[in-house]
């Protein structure tokens, strides 16, 4: 049982926002503890200037500290083997992953914390730092669980305090985006600092200025994440998925950067290499076309009577879990099933970094700007 003591009313104050979350439920507020997520089940009596998605969010962050503060759920709330790498001895060279973050601990161990043991493997003799670009994320870890991840300024002060001369960034990111453009801001800040920056192209590379460009880098990135939705739903290979009247449909986010353009590139991509039951939507819906509401009506022209949806995104957190695969009736599943077009909607919540594929082709990006940043030395 929680403790009485819990009040009907909770208000949420968080990191820079102004607004409060207000819930209340009944008596007391409910929680469902999953495999790997909490969900608090409540019903919002305010929430003003506020989106549906942070409300969720909120949930989630509630749930989580309510269950930790009462002994329940450690296995699902407390993280004992992730590695934040924020640790000094650096040496004159390090290689700093940036991403966003998530503080879904499974999710972050299996994706974000592989592609950096992946790197660290192919380069033994460079430090692999972390950092993250998210402050909420590093606060609700570092709160929830005591582990500290550094930002992006934490890691760079960190990296000139033990004396390193040469600093490779690895942005996890998809694309040349908001959040790469950020990355940049930061390290510009610091270039007099260390002897050679050399940042190395996110996952998709360079954006090209065209719908239909594309790259070997999104070429490798579509067989990847394909061949391995095609694994895990149990299909021999995406062919016989085809052949069973099945589309793989990938979520990612979306943007108003004009690297928005990469999603329309990656559709682009599928369909010169012949990937005919595989489309690309986003949560946002920027592009447009890539809304879910075009998603769904392409895939049932199309002629296919089955879906399986997977996040196109580094990590499996909330968006896989709740805008994709949640029960809410503006989810993904919920939202193809309502359509009433298809037999079935199943949901794989995995991140492409816990694809091997994907890894290595990161350390291919890490490795290049190594190459770049000796050139530039001599």
């Amino acid at each position: 049982m929680l403790k009485s003591s819990i009040k009907n009313v909770v208000k949420i104050a968080w990191e820079d926002w102004t607004k409060a979350v207000i819930f209340k439920s009944g008596n007391l507020p409910a929680v469902i503890v999953l495999k790997d997520v909490c969900l608090l089940k409540s019903r919002v009596i305010g929430c003003t200037d506020m989106k549906k998605s942070f409300v969720r969010r909120a949930c989630l962050i509630l749930a989580g500290l309510m269950l930790s503060s009462f002994g329940y759920g450690k296995s699902i709330v407390k993280s004992d083997v992730d590695n934040p790498l924020n640790q000094d001895g650096i040496g004159e060279t390090e290689i700093l992953v940036v991403s966003f973050g998530t503080s879904y601990n499974d999710s972050r161990i299996a994706t974000i914390g592989e592609v950096e043991k992946s790197i660290q493997n192919a380069f033994p003799k460079y430090s692999v730092r972390r950092a993250f670009t998210s402050q909420i994320i590093i606060k609700h870890v570092l709160k929830r669980d005591g582990e500290k991840i550094d930002n992006v300024t934490e890691a760079l002060d960190r990296a000139v305090n033990n004396g390193v001369k040469k600093l490779i960034v690895q942005p996890t990111h998809l694309m040349h985006g908001a959040e790469y453009d950020e990355l940049i801001a930061a390290l510009d800040a610091y270039k007099d600092k260390f002897a050679l920056v050399e940042v190395a192209e996110p996952l998709l590379g360079e954006v090209g200025g065209s719908d239909e460009i594309t790259n070997s880098d999104k070429k490798q990135v579509s067989e990847a994440v394909v061949a391995d939705m095609a694994k895990v739903a149990g299909y021999k290979n995406r062919l016989a998925a085809e052949k069973a009247g099945t589309a793989f449909v990938l979520m990612g986010h979306g943007t108003s950067h004009d690297a928005k353009i990469s999603y329309t590139q990656m559709a682009a991509q599928m369909k010169d290499l012949g990937y005919s039951n595989v489309f690309i939507g986003t949560v946002e819906g920027e592009p447009e076309e890539t809304a879910v509401e075009n998603i769904i009506e392409e895939v049932h022209k199309s002629g296919f009577k089955k879906v399986i949806l997977r996040p196109l995104m580094l990590v499996a957190g909330d968006h896989a879990t709740n805008d994709m695969a949640g029960d809410e009736d503006d989810s993904w599943k919920s939202l193809f099933n309502a359509s009433g077009y298809f037999d079935g909607v199943d949901c794989q919540i995995l991140g492409l970094g816990q694809i091997p594929a994907i890894q290595k082709i990161y350390v291919a990006h890490t490795n290049q700007a190594l190459k770049n940043s000796k050139k530039k030395l001599k």
